[in-house]
């Protein structure tokens, strides 16, 4: 019984990891791939010049704020425990799912 009730706060302590940096992590993420995104059509357009702020705020420096040396790792980091954590709570769905069955 002790198990089952330690696996089940395991799992709620997971979700709620997830829940918690999820919306941390989208506007970063999502900075970083609209910037990068948006780079390469302009490189590609030959007109790199004019829009070197995109690839500035894609390597996470905003001015006064200039995150270069960490925002990388820290978007690595974010993503990768999104990443597991989502993952995880997949394949325990999954379970879930196939004793129902059974």
């Amino acid at each position: 019984m002790t198990t089952a009730k330690n696996n089940s706060q395991y799992f709620q302590d997971i979700r709620h990891l997830h829940l918690m940096l999820a919306p941390i992590m989208l506007l970063p993420l999502l900075l970083t791939t609209i910037t990068g995104t948006v780079y390469q059509i302009v490189d590609l357009a030959g007109k790199k010049d004019e829009f070197h702020w995109l690839l500035h705020w894609h390597k996470g420096d905003f001015g006064i704020l200039n995150l270069e040396v960490i925002y990388p790792f820290l978007n690595a980091l974010g993503l990768l425990v999104l990443l597991f954590t989502g993952i995880f709570m997949w394949l325990r769905l999954q379970r879930t799912f196939k004793k129902q069955s059974t």
